[in-house]
């Protein structure tokens, strides 16, 4: 919807729309749009926003395209807004938010950097204790006991876990995987009702560039969206009732 079509929020049903939980959804793409009206995209980059379009929603010829506005009801205008809005979203990202994207990635880095390690959890601590000792004297692969012995989903992975972010796990496997060696079996220890092994396997850290850049973008934008919408909420609900 264009901004001169938009309908004031006194002429929008608030209360079907919170009804329906689509409230929040719509004033999301109200913020939106206001904020997408001075991203204009080149030529080349409005033909890549179409043909992306017409691949993603398997559109095939112009038939196809008039169809797929005749049963989504878009006008014309409605239709050149959502081929460009991905592109000019990410487009207000980076203009909005991008000077700030390193210092943020920054602050975020020890929760981005990657692992793959080797675990085993059983609830027998003795058995955690010979297991462990199996695999430093090598007569057994950290493998093939995880795929006999772990009672975790990591039996069906042969205990290999990762990559994934450090920071997910429980805080006390993440703070020794933090300081483990690569290749060295710690000691077992405890979590709630379990007994722990594992192995750090190697250890990625993340590094700034674009893609980096774009997810500390997407973060700031979800943030300032989800303000943005709670301010417009805020002022709906100062609004005396209609009678």
């Amino acid at each position: 919807m264009r901004r001169s079509d938009r309908l004031p929020m006194d002429q929008v049903d608030v209360s079907r729309l919170a009804r329906y939980r689509l409230l929040r959804p719509y004033l999301r793409q109200v913020v939106l749009e206001e904020a997408l009206e001075g991203i204009a995209l080149s030529d080349d980059d409005g033909a890549a926003a179409q043909r992306r379009f017409v691949q993603e929603n398997s559109i095939e010829n112009q038939e196809g395209l008039e169809a797929f506005c005749r049963y989504h009801q878009l006008s014309a205008a409605d239709l050149q807004y959502q081929i460009t809005y991905p592109l000019r979203l990410r487009a207000f990202a980076d203009r909005q938010f991008g000077a700030q994207a390193e210092s943020r990635f920054l602050k975020r880095k020890p929760g981005l950097d990657q692992v793959v390690y080797s675990l085993l959890r059983t609830e027998d601590a003795g058995l955690a204790r010979e297991l462990c000792l199996q695999i430093r004297e090598g007569e057994a692969s950290f493998a093939d006991l995880a795929a006999v012995h772990a009672d975790g989903p990591e039996r069906a992975t042969r205990g290999i876990v990762g990559p994934v972010p450090l920071d997910q796990g429980h805080p006390d496997l993440v703070n020794r995987l933090r300081t483990a060696e690569p290749g060295v079996v710690l000691d077992p220890f405890a979590i709630e009702s379990w007994w722990i092994l594992v192995r750090l396997e190697s250890f990625v850290p993340a590094v700034f560039g674009p893609e980096a850049a774009h997810a500390m973008t997407q973060e700031m934008l979800e943030e300032w969206l989800e303000e943005q919408v709670d301010q417009r909420l805020l002022a709906l609900s100062s609004q005396p009732s209609s009678p």
